[in-house]
């Protein structure tokens, strides 16, 4: 089997790494990669989404799974282009893929089908922005587009939702685009994944993780610094909730619209005092969600996901550990406001009953890696118990050095202890 992932990213490294274990030992390839993914795919010589078809179809790929949540909404979208070209594609079509590249259509659509999500006002300028606030903090402040999750703000006063809203609806700093001014919602966050297939659906290791920047959730919003991942993580009651309210109305949803899916969602959930809620769609594997639950998942991922895109729910083919892990992100310096790169990074070979993936790296022409993104690599370990696994990962995590090196203390332990 020939594998092609799409994407470039921790998330990346992480699926490329567990569909290359799979049994059924494909051979996998990625694009536009990165030094670390590398390492285990091999490169594709394209530099655009059409080149990159014609590629898959000369080299008779027989999966393409897509990572990176920009490609499955780029020209024509990845995934339309790969049906015109008769390759199975493990990532929805353009028109489904808007759950993520537009938060005024998720709210639609959620509201349409009465899944639990917060109110929402949709403005075009500031002084709608202002008039739809309306004095009433926190408020929550989403750009429509896609923003690389630095799009959302929780703005606990007037001063912090002026800076936001100048940045996205003044400056434009995401480009062109409308603005949600949403309820702020209340309560511990859950992230659920989901593999769809058409109307079937398969429940993945639920995870949480940590936005803000600073340890005890102080500083600002980040695409994240950590995760935690159990099926511990919440009881047999609140999934049954959540499967009942949420994914199977969503699915149905899908079907009822006519939006095509085969491919990984997921439901950033918020869990209230009136129940879960939901904060927003992805239309992929979270990041670093993916890094923290990639560890905990065994069996023929690659089969799995290879007979998902051809319509068929394989179960059997995975096995879920019920142990915990916990992804500890080591990001640059100035991150998340700017990113300076080239710091070299010391200590990697050093790390020992841990796994580490690459976000933001790049190998030297000395051999050596340096920084080359804002969040740089993720440590991730496992145990039994979600202490054993924390403390494993935070100590391995020290063991890397670079200057400027940032990261929390309490990854996999606040909101538990």
């Amino acid at each position: 089997m020939k594998v092609l992932v799409v994407g470039k990213g921790g998330r990346e490294h992480a699926l490329v790494r567990a569909l290359a274990e799979s049994p059924s030992q494909p051979q996998v390839f990625c694009f536009p990669g990165s030094d670390a993914i590398f390492s285990i795919a091999k490169p594709v010589p394209a530099k655009t989404l059409p080149q990159l078809i014609d590629w898959m179809v000369e080299r008779k790929i027989d999966l393409c799974v897509a990572g990176e949540e920009s490609y499955l909404v780029k020209d024509e979208g990845l995934a339309n282009l790969c049906e015109k070209a008769g390759i199975p594609c493990w990532g929805p079509h353009k028109q489904s893929a808007q759950l993520e590249a537009s938060k005024e259509f998720a709210k639609n659509f959620l509201l349409r089908h009465q899944i639990p999500t917060a109110m929402a006002t949709v403005v075009d300028s500031l002084d709608e922005a202002v008039t739809a606030i309306n004095g009433q903090y926190p408020t929550v402040l989403k750009f429509d587009g896609l923003a690389a999750g630095k799009g959302v703000a929780v703005c606990p006063d007037e001063a912090s939702a002026q800076a936001f809203l100048q940045e996205v609806l003044v400056k434009q700093r995401f480009g062109e685009g409308r603005l949600l001014v949403e309820e702020c919602l209340t309560g511990p966050e859950v992230s659920i994944f989901a593999a769809i297939i058409d109307d079937q659906y398969l429940i993945f290791t639920p995870a949480r993780d940590y936005k803000r920047a600073l340890d005890a959730d102080l500083g600002p919003n980040t695409g994240g610094m950590g995760a935690v991942a159990s099926r511990q993580l919440i009881d047999a009651a609140l999934l049954e909730t959540i499967k009942t309210t949420i994914v199977e109305p969503t699915v149905r949803g899908l079907i009822a619209e006519g939006l095509p899916y085969r491919g990984f969602l997921y439901f950033g959930l918020m869990l209230t005092p009136q129940g879960p809620k939901v904060i927003e769609y992805n239309c992929r594997f979270g990041d670093p969600e993916c890094q923290a639950v990639m560890p905990l998942v065994s069996g023929d991922l690659a089969e799995f996901c290879l007979q998902g895109a051809r319509g068929v729910l394989a179960p059997k083919l995975l096995k879920f550990s019920d142990g915990w892990s916990v992804a500890v992100i080591l990001a640059a310096a100035g991150y998340p406001e700017i990113t300076r790169n080239g710091d070299q990074i010391t200590g990697l070979d050093d790390v020992a009953g841990a796994r580490v993936y690459h976000a933001g790296t790049k190998l030297h022409k000395d051999g050596m890696w340096v920084t080359h993104g804002g969040r740089v690599l993720a440590v991730v370990a496992t145990s039994t118990t979600r202490q054993a696994a924390a403390e494993m990962a935070h100590r391995q995590a020290e063991k890397i050095q670079f200057t400027g090196s940032q990261s929390r203390s309490d990854i996999g332990i606040l909101n538990f202890d």
